[in-house]
């Protein structure tokens, strides 16, 4: 499959795989209560968005969700003010953990690992118990519905608990990953101003350990309202806790101080109560406290587990994330389902490349998520899992977060396991969903994202706001979803929320990527902010990449493109080459070439400049807006907030660089 082509079709599902599906069964059930027999997955689709109270309706009784009372009204008002589920009264937690009293209570909930401790697994009856524990500690400390509880702690069972407790008793999480800075922390915590953080000491990366006891400190320091420090020693056992003033309980004082006995409560709330915090990236600005409900993010995440990623009861899912990224909330889509989430806490790449493998392999992963990043490296690298795993559960591959191409799809055929579903979502941390993704009827094709996810609006517009097939455009949203935000923290007046997503059409959600739509499926090609326009044709930064991804001497690169006074244009490409590879005027010339044959005389960049690094956001997005702002002249601490970027140093020269260009091609 080295010749892959777009859309080429990689897979047929097998009549079994569709008739024991989630969403065949959903189909089934819906036809009996509805009376509609819809005959395609596209039909389904269009019922679910021309009648979605009937649609969302029909999810929150095919899952059964939990209320005091039914819904008053499924739906009230448009975007942006809609109000969900009115009436109801549901707790998320309460969902998630269910199962614990379904079947055998003995098995396995969660597997959880680290670079400091060997995979283990949690049971749903420990779970359960240790929820309603840490819970019960909580309301003891005083904290209560609407309370803000974070967390500054790494990927592990410890946070898990927390979050679910947190949730149980009505409060309102927020978490950072402990490799965010302190001024990154800050910028996010103290607009939401907790009570309590769960902390612990460290991390564990590649071999190295990370002692963050003082960042702690200073976090703390920095948020006077914050009352209570719940400490975790997870690299030092017996460590010592920071001084910071405040009180501090150790985790298995909490964890063992309060017998919560038979009549643990779960807090049931309204449909406009927070349920948690979600931040965006925040590389302009400070980062937009993003909130969600229970209601609306219990159906959503029942759907896309249930219908668009497949997961079953007994499956097990895995993908490798950190604590602050959106995808780890999205884990637990998996318990709802009674089906094993797993976590994972260190380098996705040491003590050599195939250790994810390894592990998806060895906790009999059916549901495997990773990223088209990982699959060029190990690509670039010669390296195929098949060869060292057998992958004996493994159902389906899921890559996320960022477009993926073509050979990313074919590499997984060729290289993992032949029969897999390979699926590729799109979506966002405003959901903590998806917008358009796979669907098990549906045959795979190379590099496409397979059809909008039921009750999901979406579309792309052109300039003008018209709908457009074939070409790429805006992706857009053009009715409410349940589990848009409530609010963003802060924005008391709403100001900041229609700023940031209804500015260009105020009944329209404007996603900010670059897409395209047609008939074999839809095409994510990057953020379409950073969209390169040359002489008028506008141009995915994704394209580019893909063709970069295949020069076996290019690690990474980023491509920008700015209006020019005068009327020109000026687009470098930056590149950072594998173990030293000189860029020399051979390797430029096949970049070009490569450029020009593959795409079009149009996507040839007007320099190609060797960088020592390519600039991520902490979430692992290229900061290809902050770059473009940079070479427009702005300073960089306009262009990017303090602490977004994994390697600040890295942004810092994109900063000298832009200040060089700005004096040359202003003739200086």
């Amino acid at each position: 499959m080295s010749d892959v082509q777009p859309a080429q079709v990689l897979r047929t599902p097998p009549a079994a795989f569709v008739e024991t599906s989630s969403l065949h069964r959903f189909r089934t059930w819906l036809t009996r209560r509805e009376g509609i027999a819809f005959d395609s997955y596209d039909a389904l689709w269009r019922w679910s968005v021309a009648e979605p109270e009937r649609f969302w309706r029909s999810i929150w009784d095919f899952f059964e969700i939990m209320s005091d009372a039914p819904p008053a009204s499924i739906r009230e008002g448009g975007m942006p003010d809609v109000r969900w589920f009115a009436g109801t009264r549901v707790n998320y937690a309460e969902h998630v953990l269910r199962p614990a009293k379904t079947g055998d209570p003995d098995r396995t909930a969660i597997r959880h690992g680290s670079e400091t401790r060997p995979m283990a697994r949690t049971s749903w009856r420990d779970l359960a118990s240790d929820v309603r524990r840490v819970a019960t500690a909580l309301r003891a400390l005083g904290i209560g519905p609407g309370d803000r509880v974070v967390s500054y702690m790494p990927n592990i069972v410890e946070t898990a608990v927390a979050m679910l407790a947190t949730t149980a008793i009505g409060a309102v999480w927020a978490a950072a990953a402990p490799e965010f800075g302190v001024d990154t922390v800050v910028d996010r915590f103290a607009q939401i101003e907790p009570k309590l953080i769960f902390a612990a000491d460290g991390y564990r990366y590649g071999g190295r350990d990370f002692d963050r006891s003082a960042a702690v400190a200073q976090i703390v320091g920095a948020m006077p309202g914050l009352r209570t420090v719940v400490w975790l020693d997870y690299l030092a056992d017996g460590g010592v806790a920071p001084q910071t003033g405040r009180e501090t309980i150790a985790w298995d004082d909490l964890l063992h101080g309060v017998d919560p006995g038979d009549g643990f409560r779960f807090e049931r709330v309204p449909s406009d109560h927070p349920l948690w915090i979600l931040f965006s990236s925040g590389t302009t600005g400070l980062p937009k406290a993003i909130v969600h409900g229970h209601q609306g993010i219990l159906v959503e995440a029942f759907k896309s587990a249930a219908f668009h990623q497949n997961i079953k009861r007994g499956d097990c899912l895995f993908f490798y994330s950190t604590t602050g990224w959106m995808m780890w909330n999205t884990l637990f889509n998996a318990l709802l389902v009674d089906a094993t989430a797993v976590l994972f806490d260190g380098h996705p790449s040491q003590p050599d490349p195939g250790v994810l493998w390894e592990m998806a392999d060895s906790v009999g992963a059916t549901h495997f998520g990773t990223s088209p990043t990982v699959t060029q490296i190990m690509r670039q690298l010669g390296l195929r899992p098949r060869d060292r795993f057998a992958f004996p559960r493994m159902e389906s591959l899921m890559l996320v977060g960022s477009p993926a191409t073509p050979e990313s799809f074919a590499w997984v055929y060729e290289n993992v396991k032949p029969d897999l579903w390979v699926t590729s979502q799109s979506g966002g941390t405003e959901f903590c969903s998806g917008l358009i993704g796979s669907v098990p009827e549906l045959p795979v094709r190379a590099g496409v994202i397979e059809a909008p996810a039921l009750g999901v609006d979406v579309d792309v517009f052109d300039d003008g706001g018209n709908p457009v097939r074939g070409s790429p455009g805006e992706l857009v949203v053009k009715a409410p979803m349940p589990s848009m935000p409530l609010f963003l923290w802060g924005d008391g007046d709403g100001r900041r929320y229609r700023e940031s997503y209804f500015d260009e059409w105020p009944q329209v959600w404007r996603h900010g990527d670059l897409a395209q739509a047609g008939e074999d499926g839809w095409l994510i090609f990057g953020r379409s902010d950073a969209t390169l326009n040359r002489f008028g044709v506008r141009i995915g930064t994704a394209e580019i990449y893909r063709t970069l991804e295949n020069i076996p001497q290019i690690a990474d690169s980023l491509v920008v493109c700015i209006d020019e006074p005068g009327g020109g244009f000026y687009m470098p490409l930056f590149v950072t080459t594998r173990e030293g590879a000189p860029l020399d005027d051979s390797l430029r010339a096949e970049i070009v070439r490569r450029l020009r044959s593959e795409r079009s005389p149009r996507h040839v960049p007007d320099e190609i400049v060797q960088a020592p690094g390519i600039p991520f956001t902490l979430t692992g997005k290229r900061m290809e807006v902050p770059v473009r702002k940079l070479l427009l002249g702005m300073p960089l601490d306009k262009a990017a907030s303090a602490g977004s970027s994994r390697d600040p140093d890295v942004l810092r020269w994109f900063a000298a660089f832009a200040e060089r260009a700005h004096w040359r091609r202003s003739g200086g």
